[in-house]
């Protein structure tokens, strides 16, 4: 049994879920500017509650996207188990009608202009080794979630 596995179990001891309940999978924050033991932070703490990936992203590695209540458990790059998040909402929408209200949920930047140079930047990146372009309507995923057992 692994790490993950270990902890998971611990989780659903510690929940009322049934004991059948799956892991979504596990997830790994880091952000341009952020080590990702601050962002780990950000996320155990509330303040960060929500993440944007590109939609292409998921639709180039023919992946399913997330849905409302699936459960990840956050792990730190040595893959040691953090948190367990619940996913709270999933929805598609394009980069430019991102709202602050939206952004601010990140927990990791001033404003909005911030927030937009920097998920520019980690788009064209990402699109360079993916293969996609950035453009200011470029969907988005957007997830909202909780910290439900730490």
């Amino acid at each position: 049994m692994t790490q993950l596995d270990e902890y998971w179990n611990k989780f659903l001891q510690a929940s009322t879920l049934p004991p059948e309940t799956k892991c979504a999978g596990d997830l790994f924050f880091e952000a341009k500017g952020f080590v990702s033991d601050q962002m780990n932070a950000l996320v155990i703490s509330g303040q960060k509650t929500a993440f944007f990936s590109s939609y292409a992203t998921f639709a180039i590695d023919g992946e399913p996207l997330p849905v409302s209540g699936e459960l990840y458990i956050v792990v730190d790059r040595a893959q040691n188990p953090l948190c367990v998040i619940e996913l709270q909402s999933v929805n598609i929408l394009p980069f430019n009608e991102v709202t602050w209200e939206m952004a601010q949920k990140e927990g990791e930047d001033e404003n909005l202009e911030a927030w937009r140079e920097k998920k520019q930047e980690y788009l064209e990146e990402e699109g360079s080794v993916l293969g996609f372009d950035f453009a200011p309507d470029i969907k988005l995923v957007y997830q909202t979630f909780k910290v439900v057992y730490k």
